[in-house]
């Protein structure tokens, strides 16, 4: 899952961009919860089946209905090197974008917007931009699963990997569900054949958090977590969601969410002609 960090770009305006990170790890809190059991024994950690599958199926697969959501955000970023704290205003609009402003010490640093056919960013310091489609961001990430809708997912904490009866253990405890692969997932791009481990934490509500991709044959490693959950105008959503990166080079995002508004906005966006097109790398 090399590169993941530009998938991001979005979140990360194009500084991210110039760093070659990969996949992912989680706390060890987040890490016990998705892939042991404390205390073997302890009725409340005893994993059992789930009876009424088709209730969280529903819970977790069917996506809330909504036509706009702003959400004002502070976003922190650790690369190993310094990243100031950014002020974001992220609008999504349901199916169709999601616009992203960006500012570092009171200016705009950056802006960027996604649709289906694709993303644009702009730095607007440096006076560079970038245009990619998915196919372009699947193939460099060496993942095949990365579209418009599984950043809208991503975003709003809800489950943005395929899952499916067949292919996952589901089981429950008084802490919540919890999903794990019982086979590899195989990731098919056009450099190379990868395969993972997924596992996903839910909460007893259904509310979503945590995802965790592990490279069988790597030490790449992905893992998303979503926490302090709150109900907003009857759309469940998360206050933090955090992504931690964990291969070659760590990194970790993190998105405090601190205001959800549903009112329409404007969400300009075009590059100067004066602007240097550069690629993701």
């Amino acid at each position: 899952m090399k590169n993941w960090i530009p998938f991001l770009l979005l979140i990360l305006a194009l500084s991210s961009c110039k760093t070659r990170n990969t996949a992912q790890s989680g706390t060890d809190q987040t890490r016990d919860s998705i892939n042991t059991t404390k205390d073997e024994g302890s009725p409340k950690d005893v994993n059992e089946p789930v009876r009424d599958k088709l209730t969280f199926y529903e819970h977790v697969l069917i996506p809330p209905k909504f036509d706009q959501i702003k959400i004002d955000s502070k976003v922190r970023v650790e690369t190993g090197s310094y990243v100031p704290t950014l002020d974001a205003t992220i609008y999504i609009e349901n199916d169709k974008k999601v616009w992203m402003n960006l500012r570092a010490l009171f200016i705009n640093a950056a802006r960027g917007i996604a649709t289906p056919e694709g993303i644009k960013g702009q730095d607007k310091i440096n006076k560079t931009y970038i245009d990619s489609d998915f196919d372009y961001l699947n193939n460099m990430l060496n993942v095949n699963f990365i579209d418009y809708k599984s950043l809208e997912k991503i975003l709003l904490g809800r489950t943005f990997v395929k899952i499916n009866d067949r292919q996952f253990d589901l089981t429950q405890n008084a802490q919540g569900f919890k999903m794990v692969s019982n086979t590899n997932q195989k990731i098919v791009t056009d450099e190379k054949n990868r395969e993972y481990k997924v596992a996903l934490q839910y909460d007893t509500n259904y509310d979503l958090l945590a995802v965790n991709l592990k490279d069988i044959l790597s030490s790449d490693e992905l893992e998303v977590s979503y926490s302090d959950w709150n109900e907003y105008e009857g759309i469940r959503l998360p206050k933090n969601v955090k992504i931690i990166i964990k291969g070659s080079k760590s990194s970790q995002i993190l998105l405090e969410n601190t205001k959800f508004d549903f009112s329409r906005m404007e969400t300009p966006y075009s590059v100067p002609s004066s602007y240097k097109k550069i690629e993701i790398k």
